[in-house]
């Protein structure tokens, strides 16, 4: 592709592994510029990198000087990340400031990373949950608030302003080498608390196949919301053992449970939320992402645990 016609894109979130595999599928053929509240990163010559607050004034500088025709926003900052103040800032306003400029730039498309999570997780989720199911997880955790008010921020601009072409994706579980998330975290470790009694079903997807999937959701431009997650699952115990994990039963008591996972972790934090997340199964229906898109997982669920087994990290 001529130089001079490749598509501008820029992608926030940079210092994370999914960003950086992002990144790496994209930069032979389009210019990229990439963002990140927390530290500048070398990404090579060809890709400028910059760390901005996306609420600071100099964020729009940026789009005045590349002119991008897409953005695609990895930047949500997790609950075990920062406080709940920061966490809404960055995730909420940040995101409007985002959404703001995208719509006074003339910006073609908009790929938005989610999650699973906000769906919540209750005794009385349906079996397999689609993208219509309403998110119950603000009502169940104020750690989540920011990531559904973040959704509904979208929708909003979604259907206020088409277009943006925005496109919504609610991943399962991301692992996989890089991943720093508390899953990737109890995978990885030597030995793992559970609740007794609990062994709720979920689903696991490789970074890889996350990396393919947000390059298929800029490429084809499908608006809309999109659960991404493959066809199989497995319950939490037995993805413990085959990663080669000790499991460690735990009464289900709110206050006990995460002070054992940090004792056991070694952590300086872990989201409480999570915790409803050990005990009911939330399980979303990868379907109309996978049709919509071409989709299909290339990394089965045992070459994930194989990953853990053959990295365990000592504690």
């Amino acid at each position: 592709m001529n130089k001079e016609n490749r598509p501008h894109i820029l992608i926030t979130g940079a210092a994370g592994a999914l960003a950086r595999q992002v990144i790496n599928r994209l930069r032979d053929h389009c210019d990229l510029v990439a963002v990140d509240f927390r530290e500048q990163v070398y990404l090579g010559d060809d890709i400028p990198s910059y760390r901005i607050d996306l609420n600071k004034r100099v964020f729009e500088d940026l789009f005045r000087r590349y002119e991008f025709d897409s953005v695609i926003h990895l930047g949500r900052i997790m609950s075990s990340q920062e406080t709940r103040m920061r966490r809404y800032n960055a995730n909420v306003l940040g995101t409007q400031k985002l959404l703001d400029l995208s719509h006074k730039y003339g910006i073609g498309h908009v790929v938005i990373l989610s999650t699973y999570h906000v769906y919540g997780a209750v005794a009385y989720n349906p079996a397999l949950i689609d993208e219509s199911a309403p998110l119950k997880a603000a009502g169940l955790s104020m750690d989540l608030i920011d990531s559904v008010e973040l959704e509904n921020l979208a929708n909003i601009y979604l259907w206020r302003f088409p277009d943006l072409n925005i496109t919504i994706l609610r991943p399962c579980n991301i692992v996989g080498p890089g991943v720093r998330n508390s899953m990737s975290t109890l995978l990885g470790s030597e030995r793992a608390p559970v609740l007794a009694g609990f062994s709720p079903m979920m689903q696991f997807i490789h970074i890889d196949d996350m990396a393919d999937a947000i390059v298929l959701a800029y490429q084809h431009k499908h608006k809309g919301i999109y659960n991404v997650a493959p066809d199989d699952w497995v319950a939490y115990q037995h993805a413990l053992r085959l990663s080669d994990c000790k499991r460690i039963p735990v009464p289900s008591i709110p206050p006990v449970l995460p002070r054992t996972i940090l004792r056991l972790l070694q952590l300086k934090s872990f989201p409480s939320y999570l915790m409803d997340f050990f005990k009911y199964p939330t399980v979303v229906d990868g379907r109309l992402f996978a049709r919509t898109f071409e989709f299909r997982p290339g990394r089965p669920l045992k070459d994930i645990f194989r990953f853990y087994r053959e990295n365990k990290k000592p504690i």
